[in-house]
């Protein structure tokens, strides 16, 4: 006797829209890490917790994978696929295989960068075989997955490692107030309250996967059109780059033009 015939279970992400065949066996979204069996928590205010990473949750990217391991200070824990790569700051590798290949990524403006207080070298790590990164402190990875002709600003020092497919640029973000020193004109400084320069990261032909870290709990928020909201400078992680940052403050605001 014939058995009858069932379509296949079509499961989709409730964060990052995700949709795949069947369900992920470790209950997670192979995407994005997401718990899948867990409500959205919205308040009355329009804002959503995003649930932390699972410990061991699978996260998958082309014939590659990422684990994260640990709650307090998690470890990706990547098995690349040959022909696969990432990249990262340096200062992050945990441990890896003596067949990951390592190499220096140039970066463009490394005097600027290095006034700045961001990163100078960046390293590519190229597969097969197994690597660890962590952050040295607490928080909560976030994975954001990028969908080809998508793009977001990070905000410095939030960046733990992306996919090969992510490009990689950062650019003056031009919000800056300045405090002048007693009567004289001349006696001032430039204070940047989000940080001088901001990251961004951009994927054009295939997707990828960026993965940032929040030093606590991390919350996100869809804007409307011409909605505004105002946020505290150093509590933002990332934003799509449709996003308008600007600075408010209660005295006279410079703003660089370009």
């Amino acid at each position: 006797m014939d058995q009858p015939q069932t379509s296949p279970v079509t499961t989709r992400c409730q964060w990052c829209g995700n949709a795949f065949i069947g369900s992920a066996a470790p209950g997670n979204c192979p995407r994005c890490g997401a718990p899948l069996r867990i409500a959205a928590r919205r308040d009355d205010g329009g804002w959503t917790e995003l649930p932390p990473i699972a410990d061991m949750a699978r996260i998958q990217f082309g014939s590659s994978s990422v684990q994260i391991e640990g709650h307090s200070v998690p470890v990706a824990d990547f098995n690349l696929g040959s022909g696969n790569h990432i990249y990262f700051s340096h200062h992050y590798l945990l441990w890896r295989d003596d067949q990951v290949l390592l190499g220096q990524m140039s970066l463009r403006g490394g005097i600027t960068r290095m006034f700045a207080g961001l990163p100078v070298f960046m390293l590519e790590a190229y597969g097969p075989g197994r690597m660890a990164l962590s952050r040295d402190e607490p928080g909560e990875t976030v994975a954001v997955p990028l969908n080809p002709g998508q793009a977001v600003h990070v905000l410095e020092h939030k960046f733990l490692a992306a996919t090969g497919q992510v490009s990689y640029d950062w650019t003056d973000l031009g919000i800056f107030f300045l405090v002048r020193k007693g009567n004289n004109s001349d006696d001032q400084d430039y204070v940047y309250p989000v940080g001088r320069f901001i990251d961004v990261f951009r994927c054009e032909k295939e997707p990828g996967l960026l993965l940032l870290h929040c030093a606590g709990n991390c919350f996100q928020r869809t804007l409307a059109p011409g909605e505004t909201l105002l946020i505290k400078p150093r509590s933002l992680i990332y934003c799509d780059t449709t996003v308008h940052l600007a600075g408010s403050f209660s005295f006279r605001l410079w703003r660089k033009v370009a």
